[in-house]
């Protein structure tokens, strides 16, 4: 689609709007949720003064408000379409829409031609008005536009003898340019497709047919008028001399870009941030010296001049109408300083702005790291021990009253206060108990080993969870663990009553076996299965079947002990 996207944009710059079209509709049909690829379209039917279309278009990137409720753009598209098909209130709500969303230059001066348009329109004598103005033709001949017009007898006798005829005139598109002209803007400006830096025209003109003269009016007694000489058109030099002086300036510019850029290679940041500054000054047409301005001022660590600057990067990137890949890297670095300076709130806010415009790889991760970051510096703010006191004696209270999930409310209150209190976890593991939840419990229990290793209860529960889970096995495992952690024997006796509750339950199981079948269930434990493969294993049972000491002697290698009582656990060894 974005492939699509950049062929539209190029088609619409040469003014290849049936192209362009086609290639935006081939781009919705693979992306349909994508804003502004409907922005585009419509800009594209625009330019064909397909107005109806085009509002269609508009419509459905600026009420497609599930998409994207905060995108401003669709709003000028949709107040542009508005105002080619001459509904100009409706024009004039749509413009206001945006300017509710985002206060931009381009849809201000976008209000302000409508409603332009609009006063003409209910004052039919707007435009001989204008015409009767003694500088109006002052202002058409300065115009390098509408001076050529003028050099036509019959178009200039018109607008001279009669300007009212002009407001019925507007079809021709001479008269647009005049009207323009008059008014000071340019009511052929066009839009661009976002992702394009281009400015085409907007409408595409068809070139001015010579009017032929009026017909001879009947004789009459007074004497015609002459008609005046045509005004003299502009010397083309002055406007040479202007492109000239605004060649050598972008040079001058693109010279100190070229120095700054040099010296931030060399990370020589101050010498940078004055030449991208003076480049700004010599030329303020190009954005990136305003955004290399800003990664200047960054690596200084002056992260509000970075800001600022960026921040003025996008205002004077919207009133020109830059392309948004810009004026969404301006964004992105304004999200970066708001990171440094420790504000995630901010900068998630510019991250996202700056994925609205356009989405990269880079910020998308930027935004993703700085919403880790915010969660943990939330999850750390809510720390408090005493809170989470209180909040594990109300789970008590409730867990007695036999209230379990309020209890596992609580108690989840608790561990978010002190996630480094293993009591929480263990209590919560007894309270999903009560709910017969054993793999949520058997995961606290879990975690309450992990936050502490010595916490005896925690293993005992751990016993208690497995056993109600029929893991056997697994439960006189705990519990050994649970011994080995209680050198001064203070949970001797429930330990000692846990395992009798085991053994009892495992004879119960064994005793409805065979030792085909205990062998088969013992095999599903990995671990266990583990140790019957091992050859060395292997070897020290099939010893100890004819010398039952020599078990013993091998008993005395702790691993090779654990393994066996691994298997004793298991029912695979059986004692008498």
């Amino acid at each position: 689609a974005n492939a699509l996207k950049d062929q539209g944009n190029k088609a619409f710059a040469a003014k290849d709007y049936d192209t362009a079209i086609d290639l935006f509709s081939k781009a919705i049909a693979l992306d349909p949720k994508n804003h502004v690829l409907w922005s585009n379209r419509s800009a594209a039917k625009a330019g064909k003064r397909e107005y109806e279309d085009a509002l269609a278009d508009a419509e459905e990137a600026s009420g497609c408000i599930k998409v994207n409720p905060s995108w401003a753009k669709g709003y000028a598209r949709k107040g542009a379409a508005l105002h080619g098909a001459r509904r100009y209130d409706e024009a004039i709500v749509a413009y206001e829409d945006g300017i509710k969303l985002e206060d931009s230059p381009a849809l201000r001066k976008g209000l302000q031609e409508v409603k332009d348009a609009r006063r003409l329109t209910e004052d039919p004598m707007g435009f001989g008005k204008m015409l009767s103005d003694p500088n109006a033709f002052a202002k058409l001949t300065a115009n390098p536009r509408t001076a050529k017009y003028l050099a036509d007898p019959a178009f200039l006798q018109m607008l001279q003898q009669n300007p009212r005829m002009a407001d019925s005139s507007l079809q021709d598109p001479r008269m647009i340019d005049v009207l323009g002209a008059l008014m000071g803007i340019d009511i052929q400006a066009s839009t661009r497709p976002e992702g394009s830096d281009e400015m085409p025209e907007g409408i595409q003109r068809q070139p001015p047919t010579p009017s032929s003269p009026p017909p001879p009016r009947a004789s009459s007694s007074k004497p015609s008028q002459p008609t005046p000489p045509p005004a003299p058109a502009p010397a083309q030099g002055d406007e040479e001399m202007l492109d000239q002086d605004e060649a050598e300036a972008k040079k001058q510019a693109e010279a100190y870009k070229a120095t700054g850029s040099a010296a931030y290679k060399k990370r020589d940041f101050a010498e940078a941030a004055k030449n991208f500054q003076l480049a700004w000054d010599t030329w303020p047409k190009d954005l990136t010296y305003l955004t290399n301005l800003g990664a200047a001022y960054f690596e200084q660590g002056e992260f509000d001049k970075a800001i600022e600057v960026c921040e003025k990067a996008v205002e004077e990137g919207r009133s020109i109408r830059a392309d948004y890949k810009v004026i969404a890297k301006a964004l992105g670095r304004i999200g970066s300083a708001y990171q440094k300076k420790g504000d995630p709130q901010l900068a998630i806010k510019y991250f996202q702005k700056s994925l609205t415009e356009h989405r990269t790889p880079d910020i998308l991760n930027k935004l993703r790291e700085v919403e880790r970051q915010k969660a943990d510096d939330d999850r750390k703010a809510y720390i408090d021990p005493e809170q989470s006191a209180a909040a594990r004696e109300e789970g008590n209270l409730k867990f007695k009253a036999g209230d379990f999930a309020g209890a596992v409310k609580d108690y989840t209150e608790s561990i978010k206060r002190d996630p480094s209190d293993a009591r929480g976890y263990n209590n919560r593991a007894a309270a999903y108990m009560k709910l017969v939840a054993f793999p949520e419990a058997l995961k606290d229990a879990n975690e309450a080993i992990k936050v502490d290793p010595n916490f005896v209860k925690a293993y005992i529960r751990k016993s208690n969870i497995l056993h109600g889970m029929r893991d056997y096995s697994q439960a006189l495992e705990a519990l050994q663990n649970a011994t080995e952690r209680d050198p001064e024997h203070q949970h001797a006796k429930e330990i000692s009553q846990q395992e009798m509750k085991i053994q009892q339950a495992m004879f119960s199981q064994r005793g409805e076996e065979t030792q085909e079948e205990t062998l088969q269930r013992a095999m599903r434990d990995p671990e266990v299965a583990g140790i019957m493969n091992d050859p060395i294993m292997q070897q020290i049972l099939q010893q100890a079947q004819t010398d039952p000491q020599a078990l013993q002697d091998h008993m005395k290698n702790p691993v090779v002990r654990g393994k066996i009582q691994k298997l004793v656990n298991a029912g695979i060894i059986r004692t008498r």
